[in-house]
């Protein structure tokens, strides 16, 4: 049977679902042995391959970077995964949409001005601060998505379910207490 290529990708959020996915401890001996894994912060990979079969994706869509990166998977991957509370709802990185700052300078002025402590000013040079998003999104409403992975983080068990189904070669059905909140 030919390895399934797995990526896993952390866009805007804190790193909490790439943790859960450690947390599937001894599972990931077994998991290392049926994959491979070409993409993630776990990895030393800097350019998104080819031919991906799974991606999950962790955090929202916050600036460009991630929209840039976000369709360079869609185009190379064939099933996406969002990958906890901020890729399916955008959750605490959408906190920002409520902050009635207006636009996304409002919000550099705010976190690198009026916030400062020390030495106020909003960085300018190319690639230190990538552009905002005017709002901060979902990964589902910049591309098309097969599966929504909830919880923050969603537990190991959930996440395992997942993969457990998709390396069964199954369609993963996502019911069931380690796959959905109920």
């Amino acid at each position: 049977m030919e390895r399934l290529k797995v990526a896993t990708v952390w866009l805007g959020g804190c790193s909490g679902c790439h943790m859960s996915f450690l947390d599937l401890d001894e599972f990931l001996i077994e998991l290392a042995g049926k994959i491979d894994l070409v993409y993630s912060p776990v990895v030393d990979v800097k350019e998104y391959p080819e031919n991906v079969d799974v991606c999950l994706i962790e955090g929202a869509l916050c600036n460009v970077d991630n929209l840039e990166l976000l369709h360079k998977i869609r185009a190379r991957t064939k099933v996406l995964v969002s990958f906890g509370d901020c890729a399916v709802t955008g959750n605490v990185p959408a906190i920002r949409n409520q902050l009635g700052l207006g636009n996304a300078e409002n919000v550099l002025q705010r976190a690198y001005i009026e916030n400062a402590q020390d030495n106020p000013g909003v960085p300018k040079a190319d690639g230190i601060v990538p552009a905002l998003l005017e709002r901060v999104m979902p990964v589902h409403e910049a591309v098309f998505v097969e599966y929504f992975l909830p919880g923050c983080p969603p537990p190991a068990g959930r996440i395992k379910a997942l993969l457990v189904q998709v390396l069964d070669g199954q369609t993963p059905k996502l019911e069931g207490v380690n796959l959905k909140f109920g």
